[in-house]
């Protein structure tokens, strides 16, 4: 029996104009997990990541965390694809074909998500195809293939870092739920969170989801982002 590290991304760059890097922020909470697991002598035998530069970079923010604590450096992380975060605004595109303010404010930033939440539900039920994007059921699989690849190859600790769609999709896999409770998942999954999946060559169980206990300190009050 093994357990898998599901990690999302520290905060990437909402609003800016390239959203696919880290924040000062996002660095941070990238290091201090890297810091927290090797503070609990937690080590891997395998490592996968997206392909994503957020992704990327988080793993890097992960190494720099452990091997400044005096943990040996982690495994030379695989890349997959099937990792890979939907594109939002193709998403939105399909509902509101207009472009969008940049969210500045509260009130557009919900509108933002009001409008992910919409055309995530289409595109999850077929009658909508964004731009660009897989069919949702090729996304899926795409998740499925890498949670099949976890269970039949490793037996012990693996760390896959990787968006909120994938992580929420594979717990939603995991447990059976509905799309619109997978896009609930989804939206309320946190910066650098951690999800754990217990694993046998049979199946995955979920263990624990969306947690941050390397900023369970009120030092890291003021860490715990969204977007």
């Amino acid at each position: 029996m093994g357990t898998l590290y599901l990690v999302r991304h520290g905060q990437a760059s909402f609003g800016a104009d390239d959203y696919d890097q880290l924040s000062e922020q996002g660095q941070r909470q990238s290091v201090r997990l890297g810091e927290y697991l090797a503070f609990k002598g937690i080590t891997f035998e395998a490592t996968l990541t997206g392909t994503l530069r957020r992704h990327a970079q988080t793993f890097a923010g992960i190494q720099e965390g452990m091997v400044a604590a005096g943990t040996p450096p982690l495994p030379e992380p695989s890349a997959w694809p099937g990792l890979n975060e939907y594109d939002s605004a193709a998403v939105i595109a399909t509902v509101h074909p207009e472009a969008l303010q940049k969210p500045t404010t509260p009130e557009l930033y919900k509108h933002h998500f009001r409008l992910l939440r919409q055309g995530l539900a289409a595109w999850m039920a077929g009658s909508v195809q964004p731009t660009g994007m897989p069919t949702y059921v090729e996304f899926r699989d795409g998740i499925a293939a890498v949670l099949d690849h976890v269970r039949t190859r490793h037996t012990g600790n693996v760390l896959l870092v990787s968006s909120g769609g994938p992580i929420s999709t594979a717990v939603g896999q995991v447990l059976g739920t509905t799309p619109e409770t997978t896009i609930d998942l989804n939206m309320r999954i946190r910066n650098s969170a951690v999800t754990e999946f217990v694993y046998t060559q049979s199946r995955h169980v979920l263990l624990t989801y969306n947690t941050l206990p390397h900023l369970d300190h009120p030092d890291h009050a003021g860490w715990i982002t969204f977007a």
